[in-house]
């Protein structure tokens, strides 16, 4: 069964291990994530859950906002859809947390990065400018 979460990196830390060795870990925020919609083979030709993340509490388009009421959800700042079993129970509604993972479990962490356009390299490899005019005067 392909299950998931919507989540957002938090920072980098540090956790010691059974032997005291300093182990980097990434803090990641996972969940509570809520069924906005449940996507059927019948109705929409796929079966998938749309999953809702963080609270909007303003800005939320009419047409959006058409969407959470009809399934009955609070409007989510991040809505992503994921692929599921056709057996899959999942309804509008309910509340996906960390405890459908078990300890042990393997995840499949995704990640997208901020898009940073062309930097130059004064800013993308910390290069420094030459000297100025000014310098070469005195």
């Amino acid at each position: 069964m392909s299950i998931g979460l919507l989540g957002r990196k938090l920072g980098m830390t540090r956790v010691f291990d059974s032997e005291g060795l300093s182990v980097p870990v990434t803090a990641v925020e996972a969940g509570p994530c809520w069924v906005i919609q449940r996507k059927t083979l019948e109705n929409d030709g796929y079966c998938a859950v749309q999953l809702g993340f963080r609270e909007q509490k303003k800005g939320v388009s009419k047409p959006q906002a058409g969407h959470f009421k009809k399934h009955g959800v609070e409007p989510a700042r991040f809505v992503r859809e994921i692929r599921v079993a056709a057996d899959t129970e999942m309804n509008a509604g309910d509340v996906l947390t960390v405890s459908l993972f078990n300890e042990g479990d393997r995840v499949d962490v995704t990640g997208v990065s901020k898009g940073r356009g062309f930097q130059g390299v004064v800013k993308r490899h910390g290069f420094r400018g030459g000297r100025s005019s000014r310098d070469m005067a005195l």
